[in-house]
């Protein structure tokens, strides 16, 4: 099973890296200046061992039970691992134990809940605040009205360590609909790193279908799936 997924990545990598180098390009972006999300989620161990002999280090699951099970197969140092997923409230010291990269902190509630848990564990929990840019009552997130307050006070939680944001698109083909929620987060992240030092400037948007738009309004990690590893 593994060589399955090996030799699809011998074809699929490249044309993701490809597609990734000229959405930079077309931006006016420097080279590698966005990083690539591997999302291994649903996918068995083989995926994983596919892309570690790949040469992909960072890895993306959704659920914190088979980010547990992935990172006792491999190692916790075997990848940057990142949780991309929604996190239940009682699964936060078990995501911020994990993953390197929590990049789906959707409320300020469970960005508080993170901030305890790591404190208690005398730790500082690396995340990515979500931002509902879209508007969309299906997605989670920090409301776009309050984004800037939110984020400025929540980065200054001793435990957390705020390295940017995220959001999710909306699954149209409007590449203006797109534009416009990619493009308001980051207006959201320099307003706030205006107002605090610590708020970072990662930008997590982008997936297989939008990434050469996320690239151009200023991701700097597109989340990469079915792309490379094909359908779950």
């Amino acid at each position: 099973m593994t060589t399955g997924y090996s030799e699809r990545l011998v074809e699929t990598l490249p044309r993701v890296r490809e597609r990734i180098a000229r959405a930079e390009l077309d931006a006016d972006r420097a080279a590698g200046a966005v990083r690539l999300i591997a999302v291994t989620k649903s996918h068995p161990f083989a995926a994983v061992r596919a892309a570690l002999d790949a040469g992909l280090r960072d890895l993306g699951e959704n659920r914190v039970e088979e980010l547990d099970a992935k990172v006792a197969e491999f190692g916790r140092d075997a990848a940057t691992w990142h949780m991309i997923g929604h996190i239940q409230g009682r699964k936060t010291a078990k995501a911020a134990e994990l993953s390197d990269l929590i990049h789906s902190i959707d409320s300020a509630k469970l960005a508080e809940r993170v901030a305890r848990r790591a404190s208690e564990m005398d730790v500082e929990s690396r995340v990515l605040l979500q931002v509902n840019t879209s508007g969309e009552a299906s997605k989670s997130g920090l409301a776009v009205e309050s984004a800037v307050e939110d984020v400025v006070r929540l980065a200054d939680s001793p435990g957390l360590r705020v390295d940017g944001l995220m959001t999710m698109a909306p699954f149209v083909d409007d590449e203006r609909v797109l534009g416009n929620a990619f493009r308001r987060l980051r207006e959201i992240s320099e307003a706030a790193a205006g107002h605090s030092d610590n708020v970072g400037p990662e930008l997590s948007m982008g997936m297989t279908n939008d990434l050469h738009i996320a690239i151009r309004e200023g991701s700097t990690m597109v989340r990469i799936g079915t792309a490379l590893f094909g359908p779950r």
